[in-house]
Protein backbone atom coordinates (compact mmCIF):
# COMPACT_ATOMS: atom_id res chain seq x y z
CA UNK A 1 0.00 0.00 0.00
CA UNK A 2 2.55 2.17 1.00
CA UNK A 3 4.44 2.35 -2.61
CA UNK A 4 1.34 3.05 -4.80
CA UNK A 5 0.57 5.85 -2.22
CA UNK A 6 3.88 7.72 -2.62
CA UNK A 7 3.51 6.64 -6.75
CA UNK A 8 0.20 8.51 -6.54
CA UNK A 9 2.44 11.45 -4.61
CA UNK A 10 5.01 11.90 -7.53
CA UNK A 11 2.96 11.71 -9.71
CA UNK A 12 0.51 14.72 -9.01
CA UNK A 13 3.54 16.43 -7.40
CA UNK A 14 5.43 15.79 -11.29
CA UNK A 15 2.35 16.99 -13.05
CA UNK A 16 1.71 20.35 -10.77
CA UNK A 17 5.62 21.27 -11.65
CA UNK A 18 5.29 20.65 -15.06
CA UNK A 19 1.45 22.84 -14.99
CA UNK A 20 3.45 25.43 -13.44
CA UNK A 21 6.42 25.79 -16.37
CA UNK A 22 3.95 25.63 -19.04
CA UNK A 23 1.60 28.44 -17.85
CA UNK A 24 3.88 31.59 -17.83
CA UNK A 25 4.44 30.75 -21.53
CA UNK A 26 1.54 29.52 -22.24
CA UNK A 27 -0.10 33.18 -20.81
CA UNK A 28 2.97 35.03 -22.16
CA UNK A 29 2.17 33.58 -25.71
CA UNK A 30 -1.87 34.78 -25.42
CA UNK A 31 -1.03 38.54 -24.34
CA UNK A 32 1.44 39.06 -26.70
CA UNK A 33 0.13 39.76 -30.30
CA UNK A 34 3.22 38.60 -31.82
CA UNK A 35 6.74 39.28 -33.01
CA UNK A 36 7.41 42.09 -35.37
CA UNK A 37 8.96 41.33 -38.13
CA UNK A 38 12.62 42.89 -39.26
CA UNK A 39 11.86 45.78 -42.13
CA UNK A 40 11.88 44.81 -45.44
CA UNK A 41 11.09 41.07 -44.65
CA UNK A 42 8.06 39.69 -46.32
CA UNK A 43 5.16 38.23 -44.40
CA UNK A 44 2.83 36.28 -46.14
CA UNK A 45 -0.65 34.87 -44.78
CA UNK A 46 -1.12 30.67 -43.37
CA UNK A 47 -1.79 28.37 -46.01
CA UNK A 48 -5.46 27.89 -46.57
CA UNK A 49 -6.73 24.48 -48.26
CA UNK A 50 -9.90 24.66 -50.48
CA UNK A 51 -11.86 20.96 -49.41
CA UNK A 52 -13.10 21.66 -53.04
CA UNK A 53 -9.94 21.30 -54.68
CA UNK A 54 -8.95 18.09 -53.10
CA UNK A 55 -9.82 15.30 -55.62
CA UNK A 56 -11.89 12.40 -54.27
CA UNK A 57 -9.95 9.58 -55.81
CA UNK A 58 -6.34 8.87 -54.74
CA UNK A 59 -4.07 9.56 -57.86
CA UNK A 60 -3.05 7.58 -60.44
CA UNK A 61 0.10 4.85 -59.49
CA UNK A 62 3.15 4.67 -61.47
CA UNK A 63 3.44 2.11 -63.82
CA UNK A 64 5.15 -1.00 -62.32
CA UNK A 65 8.92 -1.34 -63.91
CA UNK A 66 9.15 -5.03 -66.22
CA UNK A 67 9.20 -7.46 -64.33
CA UNK A 68 13.29 -8.31 -64.17
CA UNK A 69 14.32 -11.54 -66.44
CA UNK A 70 16.02 -14.04 -64.46
CA UNK A 71 19.49 -14.62 -65.50
CA UNK A 72 23.10 -15.19 -64.63
CA UNK A 73 25.32 -17.96 -62.69
CA UNK A 74 25.35 -17.91 -59.09
CA UNK A 75 29.26 -18.15 -58.28
CA UNK A 76 31.60 -18.20 -55.07
CA UNK A 77 35.14 -17.06 -55.18
CA UNK A 78 37.44 -18.47 -52.75
CA UNK A 79 41.25 -16.67 -52.64
CA UNK A 80 43.65 -18.89 -50.78
CA UNK A 81 47.31 -17.13 -51.19
CA UNK A 82 48.29 -16.56 -54.34
CA UNK A 83 45.20 -19.14 -56.00
CA UNK A 84 41.86 -18.11 -56.64
CA UNK A 85 39.19 -21.11 -57.40
CA UNK A 86 35.37 -19.91 -58.68
CA UNK A 87 32.63 -22.48 -58.07
CA UNK A 88 29.45 -21.45 -60.18
CA UNK A 89 25.65 -22.61 -60.79
CA UNK A 90 22.97 -21.68 -63.11
CA UNK A 91 20.02 -21.93 -62.07
CA UNK A 92 18.38 -20.55 -64.84
CA UNK A 93 17.28 -21.54 -68.20
CA UNK A 94 19.20 -19.44 -70.73
CA UNK A 95 23.29 -20.48 -70.83
CA UNK A 96 25.73 -17.99 -69.31
CA UNK A 97 29.11 -17.65 -70.05
CA UNK A 98 31.40 -16.66 -66.93
CA UNK A 99 34.78 -15.58 -66.67
CA UNK A 100 36.84 -15.02 -63.76
CA UNK A 101 39.50 -11.97 -63.61
CA UNK A 102 42.29 -11.81 -61.04
CA UNK A 103 43.68 -8.64 -59.54
CA UNK A 104 47.43 -8.92 -58.14
CA UNK A 105 48.40 -6.78 -55.33
CA UNK A 106 52.17 -6.75 -56.59
CA UNK A 107 52.33 -3.82 -59.59
CA UNK A 108 54.54 -6.27 -61.24
CA UNK A 109 52.74 -9.56 -60.82
CA UNK A 110 49.93 -9.66 -63.94
CA UNK A 111 46.55 -9.75 -63.44
CA UNK A 112 44.70 -12.72 -65.11
CA UNK A 113 41.36 -12.42 -67.11
CA UNK A 114 40.55 -16.07 -67.71
CA UNK A 115 38.42 -17.60 -71.01
CA UNK A 116 34.91 -17.52 -71.12
CA UNK A 117 33.39 -20.91 -70.12
CA UNK A 118 29.72 -21.35 -70.94
CA UNK A 119 27.48 -22.34 -68.18
CA UNK A 120 24.21 -24.53 -69.37
CA UNK A 121 21.11 -24.59 -67.22
CA UNK A 122 21.33 -26.16 -64.44
CA UNK A 123 25.16 -26.62 -64.84
CA UNK A 124 28.32 -26.50 -62.96
CA UNK A 125 31.49 -24.91 -63.56
CA UNK A 126 35.37 -24.35 -61.46
CA UNK A 127 37.47 -21.84 -62.84
CA UNK A 128 40.46 -21.28 -61.32
CA UNK A 129 43.55 -18.48 -61.36
CA UNK A 130 46.62 -17.65 -59.67
CA UNK A 131 49.40 -14.70 -58.98
CA UNK A 132 52.79 -14.57 -58.67
CA UNK A 133 52.57 -13.28 -55.16
CA UNK A 134 49.53 -12.15 -52.85
CA UNK A 135 45.63 -11.64 -55.11
CA UNK A 136 44.18 -8.27 -54.47
CA UNK A 137 40.77 -8.87 -55.18
CA UNK A 138 39.23 -11.86 -57.67
CA UNK A 139 35.95 -11.80 -59.58
CA UNK A 140 33.31 -13.26 -61.77
CA UNK A 141 31.97 -11.44 -65.08
CA UNK A 142 28.41 -12.60 -66.65
CA UNK A 143 27.45 -12.38 -70.30
CA UNK A 144 24.43 -13.64 -71.99
CA UNK A 145 25.24 -16.11 -75.17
Amino acid sequence: MRARRSRAVSLLVTSVVLTGFLLPGALARDEAPGPVPAPGTDVQAPAVVDLAQIPAEPPVQPAKPAKRELFGADCDTEINGSQVVAFCHNGYPQTDLVRLHVECDRWWDVDGDGAAVAVGPAGRVELSGRCWKEVRSAWVSHQRQ
